[in-house]
């Protein structure tokens, strides 16, 4: 039975050994946190990739755990009302949609049930060292011992351990898009209920949701600069200084960042490479080919990228090289046009052509 290491248990890693699985590939996915993720931004499922959670028997959960909006609206910086609609939400795009929105965590959770059962997770660990030889990945880990593995993929995120060690560093692909994001929950002190608030003030803005049967909040602030260190803790300090610095509910958003146990902050960038592939080492997702949220389509390519390289790998199970040539000959299209979602219209969101376009540009049996 060939052998498949997986680096990253978030949504792409996992919806790629659910389908490698039913090719008849043992798989092990490590995963640097502890455990299951919580936290993240509400993220969308459209297109082809509604297609692929149905094919994994997820459908019908997504549907139950889906955001349900009744509307927006959207702020002044003194927090006065200048619009709003119950037709449309930012976060999502038209509420009659049959796209679904539902919180990252909800998505990661529900992949991982379905895996967990016959997929080796080796979580609070990561990868060290890449060794390849003719016969396959000798991998060294933080704390698990070294193994040998026919393949290995990279679904690390934007900042991927893998593209590190296989293809070099992560300056030589990112591209900055100007702008960075944070996500963190917070309690309803708002008292939204099924609703969200956008507001944008100077170079910083931020919309607000009801999550969790509107017992919770979840934020998502953004805000321009060039690039900055990765530090968390300093990104949180700019974050909570520049929330404290509103007209509206700045010093309890201000507080919320401070004190938010899921708080997450990183860049707007993409991640552009030449190939995603290297000998046995292949890339998906954010890792490869980060359209960065700005496109809304990040969720989406990583369940397609997973289901596509796992049907080229399972066609030419002996030959790596050509499974690996197939799925980037099937995903570049998509990708171009997803990633170029976040960058033809910068200042925001892109036209609803050219969404529908890219999230429907791909046959999942080609």
């Amino acid at each position: 039975m060939r052998t498949v290491l997986i680096s990253g248990g978030g949504i792409a890693g996992p919806a790629l050994a659910f389908w490698l699985r039913r090719h008849g590939f043992a798989v092990t996915v490590v995963e640097r946190g502890p455990g299951v993720r919580p936290g993240g931004q509400a993220v969308d499922v459209r297109g082809v990739a509604l297609d692929v959670i149905e094919r994994m028997g997820l459908l019908e959960e997504a549907r139950r755990v889906r955001t349900r909006m009744r509307g927006m609206s959207v702020l002044d910086p003194e927090g006065k009302e200048i619009d709003r609609s119950t037709e449309v939400a930012l976060s999502s795009g038209r509420l009659d949609s049959d796209d679904i929105e539902l919180l990252r965590e909800d998505l990661v959770r529900m992949v991982f049930e379905r895996t967990r059962g016959d997929v080796e997770y080796l979580f609070g660990d990561t990868i060290t060292a890449l060794d390849e030889d003719g016969t396959g990945v000798r991998v060294d880990f933080g704390r698990a011992p070294s193994r040998t593995f026919d393949l290995v993929v990279g679904a690390d995120g934007l900042h991927s351990t893998v593209r590190r060690l296989a293809f070099g560093p992560e300056e030589r692909f990112a591209h900055h898009l100007g702008s960075y994001l944070s996500v963190f929950s917070a309690d309803n002190f708002l008292g939204l209920e099924d609703w969200q608030v956008w507001l944008r003030d100077g170079d910083i803005g931020f919309g607000i949701m009801a999550v969790r049967d509107n017992t919770e909040l979840r934020v998502a602030f953004g805000f321009e600069s060039g690039p900055l260190a990765r530090d968390a803790g300093a990104l949180r300090r700019i974050i909570t200084e520049r929330l404290a610095s509103l007209r509206w509910e700045g010093p309890r958003l201000a507080e919320a960042a401070r004190n938010a146990p899921d708080f997450y902050c990183d860049a707007m960038a993409q991640i552009r490479m030449d190939r995603w592939s290297q000998g046995r080492v292949a890339l998906l997702g954010d890792a490869g080919y980060c359209p960065s949220p700005l496109s809304g389509q990040g969720t989406s390519l990583a369940l397609v990228g997973a289901h596509v390289l796992a049907d080229c790998l399972a066609q030419a199970p002996d030959d790596h090289t050509a499974a690996y040539t197939r799925y980037e000959e099937r995903m570049r299209p998509f990708v171009a046009l997803n990633q170029s979602l976040a960058t033809e219209n910068p200042g925001g969101p892109a036209g609803e052509g050219s969404v529908e376009r890219a999230k429907n540009a791909l046959s999942l049996d080609g």
